[in-house]
């Protein structure tokens, strides 16, 4: 996968963004992603998230990651529903916004590793940037084992 890593808070260390980069690729290959997909992950503030979720989802809190789809629909522009394939055109799938903030309070709160938490926040953001949710609980059904095993497997068990 191509995966932009931007850090608007100067302070992540590359550890962070390898582990980043390191479970993205594993979560993309699980899903069977072509190599190409493109994506970011943008590391914020807890500050500048929440002004994100007040502005975006009309909640004025901070959270650990805020995920942006870009949920393009060829047939509704005109084109062949295999357009990014056809045309050699990778697919990008959105944008994520992460506070490690965020992620350091709720590691504590839960009594595992930072790791862990940052490992659960990546997954989770990139796993609504693929269509999962978990609003409805025949989705949560669906997401959230996902999600487990994909964790497990790449080696940040709880």
């Amino acid at each position: 996968m191509d995966i932009q890593i931007i850090d608007e808070t100067k302070v992540v260390a590359e550890a962070n963004v390898k582990l980043v980069t390191d479970i993205l690729e594993y979560a993309g290959q699980q899903l069977d992603l072509p190599e190409d997909t493109e994506m970011s992950v943008t590391f914020v503030t807890n500050e500048r998230i929440r002004q994100i979720n007040k502005e975006y989802r009309d909640t004025d809190r901070a959270t650990d990651v805020i995920s942006f789809a870009i949920e393009e629909d060829p047939e509704e522009e005109g084109l062949p529903a295999n357009f990014e394939e056809l045309f050699d055109i990778p697919k990008n799938i959105g944008d994520l916004f992460v506070s490690l903030e965020k992620a350091a309070e709720q590691a504590e709160t839960y009594g595992h590793s930072f790791e862990r938490e940052l490992g659960y926040t990546m997954v989770h953001g990139f796993l609504h940037l693929n269509g999962y949710d978990h609003i409805h609980s025949e989705d949560e059904a669906q997401m959230i084992p996902l999600q487990e095993k994909i964790l497990d497997e790449f080696g940040l068990q709880r």
